[in-house]
């Protein structure tokens, strides 16, 4: 996984699988440079690695849309 672009905490960004599709957008609850950071690590570690943590998540379920396999 990888953020590309340019994006502020609470932002509206595209998700897109591995193939460059879009699968869903999401309100994000770090920036692209923090985001770029933490990708693939536990949650539990976030804090360790940035020096705070704002959620336990990228996207929470609630702010996240995601497009439908039909």
């Amino acid at each position: 996984m990888n953020a590309r672009g340019d994006f502020g905490r609470g932002d509206l960004v595209q998700l897109f699988d591995p193939n460059g599709l879009e699968i869903g957008r999401g309100l994000v609850n770090y920036t692209s440079l923090e985001c770029r950071k933490i990708i693939g690590v536990p949650s539990s570690a976030i804090e360790d690695i940035l020096g705070f943590a704002h959620e336990p998540e990228l996207i929470h379920r609630d702010n996240l849309l995601v497009e439908s396999l039909n």
